[in-house]
């Protein structure tokens, strides 16, 4: 079987020294990440949860060996990587098996992750609000049960002869039965909180404002966007997952027309099952909006690949047929190619195209057409003047007399509030 290599020492200190395993199958789709840059983002990941990555190992095969993934020669290659490097961890790019996961172990004598785990680690760390940290301990329980199977099935043969259960299998069955409880226990907790959410969500569409969610893979630049155009502050650097709960400002358009803009989980390639299903109540306010800001690394080679996964995962939670309009991220940096025809063009970190992204968002939103009038308010009437500067745009105001006069855009909506101080004509934009 034809083996490559790529090694990459790294000086910078970190708390675990890990070691990276890809497989490039020989089948893989036209349409797929390659195996490299599979492992390039399985090297950021690992990053992200602050391993320091010594070295790299990739292995071309037609099909999975069921007893550790890659063959037995390559396992005994890797088995004297870890020595000579005195690796902590080894980290497969894949989902192993509960048998390939223990014979892995037993062979090279470290702790071994698959990407799933990987993730879920990530997220783990990354959950701030209770809600968060519920979902992602559902998500890791329901991971590790049933791969109990496998370390049991070890303790039986340690502990017990033929036909009886030995401590092993005893203690198997009293783990399996304390994890269903405990998922038992997150489901009913989780909800209690969603019913939480859903009263806070209905309060939210009492009031007629149109939720904007922004969405997007995962290092896109969503959260930065976000911060730019609300000011909210939410954590936003370059680890993977920075933004996990769901975060809602108010956000007011050109026209003064005030919306809600959501910040959602980023997406990834093969994000696992358990976390989509975990993290419902993000994903919530991306089924749930009117429009969707698709958030892209303009910068970045794999630029469509990258689309092409969130239009998956958008899919699977029942998203497709929501508006979406494109934006292009990333403009002043060195590897932006041009944004595609139609789709805007920002850079949230320099503040670039900002002005003309909230002018599309809202030609993009569905229903509230925008209106052209002109008002006619006595500079006596405060009250009036107030929701005038509150509810439209101003593109023109002068004093008459005793009156005040403008030409304003605001929305249908607040237009017909504000019928009785139409002047002259009212026209839809």
């Amino acid at each position: 079987m034809k083996e490559t290599r790529h090694t990459t020492v790294s000086t910078q200190a970190g708390p675990e020294r890990a070691l990276l395993v890809g497989v490039d199958w020989r089948r893989r789709t036209e349409s797929a990440f390659s195996a490299e840059e599979s492992l390039d983002e399985l090297a950021t990941l690992a990053k992200s949860a602050g391993a320091d990555v010594i070295d790299r190992q990739m292995q071309v095969r037609e099909k999975a060996d069921s007893a550790y993934l890659i063959g037995p020669g390559k396992v005994e290659e890797i088995v004297a990587l870890v020595k000579g490097f005195e690796i902590d961890v080894v980290i497969f790019d894949h989902e192993l098996s509960p048998t390939q996961m223990r014979n892995l172990e037993k062979k090279l004598e470290v702790r071994v992750l698959d990407r799933t785990q990987l993730i879920l680690d990530i997220f783990a760390s990354r959950a701030r609000t209770r809600e968060g940290q519920l979902q992602v301990e559902l998500a890791q329980l329901q991971y590790l049960l049933p791969r109990l199977s496998g370390h049991g099935a070890e303790m039986t043969r340690q502990g017990g002869g033929i036909g009886t259960k030995g401590p092993g299998e005893t203690k198997l069955e009293t783990d399996r039965r304390r994890i269903r409880g405990r998922l038992a226990q997150l489901e009913r907790a989780l909800e209690s909180v969603r019913g939480t959410r859903g009263t806070q969500r209905r309060q939210r569409q009492s009031v007629p404002l149109q939720t904007v969610a922004l969405v997007g893979y995962t290092n896109a630049g969503k959260s930065t966007l976000f911060n730019r155009l609300t000011g909210a502050g939410v954590v936003a650097d370059a680890r993977m997952f920075a933004t996990l709960d769901p975060t809602v400002r108010m956000l007011a358009l050109p026209s003064k027309k005030k919306i809600l803009l959501s910040d959602t989980v980023g997406f990834i390639r093969n994000l696992p099952t358990t976390l989509v299903k975990a993290f419902r109540a993000t994903l919530e306010e991306v089924t749930e909006a009117a429009l969707l800001v698709h958030v892209v690394d303009g910068a970045s080679e794999e630029a469509e690949l990258a689309m092409a996964h969130v239009q998956t995962v958008l899919e699977e939670i029942g998203a497709q047929g929501t508006r979406q309009l494109v934006v292009w991220n990333k403009a002043d940096m060195p590897g932006f190619v041009g944004a595609p025809e139609g789709a805007a063009r920002v850079s949230a970190a320099a503040g670039m195209g900002i002005d003309e992204l909230l002018t599309r968002i809202e030609a993009e939103l569905p229903g509230q057409a925008l209106v052209h009038m002109e008002l006619r308010v006595a500079a006596s009437d405060g009250a009036a003047l107030h929701r005038v500067h509150e509810n439209a745009r101003i593109l023109k105001k002068q004093f008459v007399e005793d009156h005040y006069e403008f030409e304003v855009e605001m929305t249908d909506a607040a237009a017909k509030e504000l019928a009785r101080y139409r002047h002259l004509r009212c026209d839809t934009v």
